[in-house]
């Protein structure tokens, strides 16, 4: 059996990977700040979803050195899956400060507790973000990633090359897994899916940057964290790994409104606006290590996901979750 910790564990991502785990025999302890970025009952209601004998949410902040530090010395983690993260392309705009103080002090301070610890495998999120503006048709985990053009993208390189260095300077086990687009019930409200819903659903207008002509590699949760649950019980060569888990069939927003229009039954208001700064043209993730190493295959295509999603937000909106 063993001891887990989940940083950022009121997350979408953090939140079905602690339900997940929650039917295995191992204990998990998670941890969040409960920041105020979106909506502060959406992170509430996930954490009574995870109520259960296995599971135990303590409220911290990556950043509190001291309180981490003391943390790690009373529950003696086994494995460490750092999600914890300011989210947010935009966001990071306006301020850039904010991730670096989380995405990338906070970090360092895990990965510095972790080689304390003797953590037998770190886990932590990357993000498809960091390829930016690749030429590369289909990107791969061995694609050069030295130009990211937002903050988000930077912190999240960043975090690439701290663990390198770490699982290089001291032999640790440690593997960055890149998400493309993550998608699903329980979603967050600041990314696509949820806006577009939001916006079918109360009659808003959905702003559609490159008049829609932009793709994202839309991958639902239940696969995100089948990725993730094979990569942390099953061994992989070396020290370092870095993987793509991603659906590996991009899909262009106007499909991707048409599809949830098409759910909603309604038709939505459109506005096209032209491409925005520090936006990329399409994300498109090559899987071919993880299948190979893992046999990860995903398995919901985007006309299911797109209506598990929407029946989900019907019901939790309306109130009978």
């Amino acid at each position: 059996m063993s001891k887990i910790l989940i940083t950022g564990v009121a997350g979408f991502i953090g939140f079905h990977l602690a339900k997940r785990l929650s039917y295995t025999k191992d204990e998990i302890i998670g941890i969040d700040n409960l920041n105020s970025y979106y909506d502060l009952q959406l992170k509430h209601d996930r954490l009574k979803e995870l109520d259960g004998d296995s599971f135990r949410f303590i409220k911290a902040d990556i950043t509190d050195v001291e309180l981490m530090k003391s943390i790690f010395e009373e529950h003696k983690f086994t494995k460490v899956i750092h999600l914890a993260a300011q989210a947010g392309i935009r966001y990071s705009f306006k301020h850039p400060r904010t991730y670096v103080d989380v995405n990338i002090v906070g970090t360092f301070n895990i990965f510095e507790l972790c080689q304390a610890h003797n953590i037998e495998h770190t886990l932590y999120a990357s993000s498809s973000s960091v390829y930016g503006n690749n030429s590369s048709e289909i990107l791969s985990a061995d694609d050069k990633c030295e130009s990211p053009i937002n903050m988000y993208a930077a912190s999240k390189k960043s975090n690439e090359l701290m663990a390198h260095s770490y699982a290089s300077l001291h032999n640790m086990k440690i593997t960055g897994l890149r998400f493309f687009t993550v998608y699903g019930p329980w979603g967050r409200p600041d990314m696509a899916p949820m806006i577009f819903a939001d916006a079918i659903d109360k009659d808003k207008t959905i702003r559609l940057f490159n008049h829609g002509d932009m793709y994202r590699d839309f991958t639902y949760i239940d696969d995100i964290i089948d990725g993730i649950f094979l990569v942390l019980t099953k061994e992989s060569q070396g020290n370092y790994n870095i993987f793509n888990i991603g659906n590996s069939k991009p899909v262009c927003l106007k499909e991707f409104t048409q599809i949830m229009q098409d759910k909603f039954k309604k038709t939505a208001n459109i506005e096209y606006l032209p491409m925005q700064k520090g936006e990329v043209y399409k994300t498109y993730a090559d899987i071919t290590q993880m299948q190979e190493i893992f046999s990860f295959r995903p398995k919901v295509e985007i006309e299911t996901g797109i209506e598990k999603f929407i029946e989900w937000y019907k019901n939790y909106y309306e109130g009978t979750l």
